[in-house]
């Protein structure tokens, strides 16, 4: 594949990077903020640029899923310590950390591998979700998590449900708007986002 192909990828590999790089900064340093914005501009390209090369791949939407997860875990890791986060959004994060898991533990059994939407909600909730530290210096937690929760949430419940019973007529309309395939697996569709 030639370096045009691999474009999308090395966007992803980036933010990767950029992740482990705020591991190294202090919360909500200039510096912090710069390389979260990065990470947000590379996850936001990295698809658009995959759908234009037409270098869509199923490695390339588990690549961007695992980049998502490094880059949560990294800006969490540092901003959790110095936030106050009260204990109705912990149990809030945990209901969807365990509706994710379990959609996760669902395709791995029923689907035998790892299978994830890359919705509109997915692609509207990672945009809430990094605009939220963004607010932290002027909207406390407490609110500014709120919306991000709620969208997780549906965006959770959605996948679960397309996971189980297959891609609905308007997610399949979406993936075909944006060019993006869906394969037959097993009883129903997975999204290769």
């Amino acid at each position: 594949m030639g370096i045009r192909k691999q474009a999308a990828n090395a966007l992803t590999v980036c933010r990767i990077l950029g992740s482990l790089g705020l591991l190294a900064l202090p919360a909500f340093s200039p510096g912090f903020w710069a390389l979260c914005l990065f990470c947000g501009l590379t996850d936001m390209a990295d698809g658009p640029v995959a759908r234009r090369t037409g270098s869509a791949s199923a490695f390339g939407a588990r690549l961007d899923t695992a980049a998502d997860a490094v880059f949560l875990a990294a800006a969490f890791g540092k901003l959790l310590p110095v936030l106050t986060v009260p204990g109705w959004l912990w149990a809030w994060l945990a209901g969807i950390a365990a509706i994710k898991t379990g959609n996760l533990l669902w395709g791995f059994r029923h689907r035998k591998g790892l299978v994830t939407a890359h919705t509109a909600w997915d692609r509207l909730t990672g945009l809430v979700l990094f605009l939220l530290p963004l607010t932290l210096p002027w909207v406390e937690l407490r609110y500014s998590a709120v919306p991000v929760c709620v969208l997780a949430t549906a965006a959770a419940v959605r996948e679960g449900k397309v996971l189980r019973w297959g891609t609905p007529p308007s997610l399949r309309r979406e993936a075909e708007t944006e060019g993006l395939k869906t394969e037959r697996s097993f009883d129903g569709e997975k999204y290769l986002g």
